[in-house]
């Protein structure tokens, strides 16, 4: 195993958005570099629209990811993206889906949801870098809503905050999908990609 500094990812959205699929394809791309790497989930399965978390610790020591300590955080939903910054670290690095798909309780009206600007707010006051992606809609011009989830992967590719680029992920979706889910997610991972630089 190659050695490497270490990058701490934390990933949280919602069920149904790839969240699990996600933190699976990096470890893949990890893995395939030869880059000593760990997984899991924090949260169990959630159904769908049910919160989901997980991380990816790559030359790592530690096997889990505490409050402060993850180097990225990546939320596939923009209040579980808010959720989830006790994780970040001072300075850490956020990529976030700009397009809700709120719970239950604020969907009925029986919870405010802040907009999208105060969850920016928020954000900037805990780190500068960050960067904001439309991930549905990028997963449907890619031809299928879920592969949103892999044009954040573009993104955080994109930023060059990975031990690896996006031909490593873009070799781990081969590897992981077949074929024709695996042209979808290509071109999402793309789509992320331009979008981010």
């Amino acid at each position: 195993m190659k050695t490497v500094k270490p990058v701490r990812i934390f990933m949280t959205g919602v069920g149904g958005q790839g969240t699990l699929t996600a933190t699976t394809i990096l470890a893949q791309a990890a893995t395939l570099k030869g880059l000593p790497v760990t997984s899991g989930e924090i949260h169990g399965m959630a159904q769908r629209g049910g919160v989901v978390e997980s991380f990816l610790l790559i030359g790592c020591k530690s096997p889990k990811i505490g409050l402060g300590e993850a180097d990225i955080l990546m939320g596939f939903e923009p209040l579980e993206t808010l959720r989830a910054l006790p994780y970040l670290k001072t300075g850490g690095l956020v990529l976030s889906s700009t397009e809700f798909l709120p719970p239950l309780s604020v969907a009925m009206g029986k919870q405010p949801c802040p907009d999208i600007q105060a969850i920016r707010d928020k954000v900037a006051a805990c780190t500068k870098r960050s960067a904001w992606l439309p991930c549905q809609s990028l997963g449907l011009k890619a031809g299928a809503v879920q592969a949103g989830n892999i044009a954040l992967l573009g993104a955080l590719c994109a930023m060059d905050a990975l031990p690896f680029g996006k031909e490593a992920v873009a070799d781990a979706l081969r590897a992981g999908l077949k074929p024709k889910v695996a042209e979808i997610n290509l071109k999402a991972l793309e789509l992320g990609a331009a979008a981010a630089a």
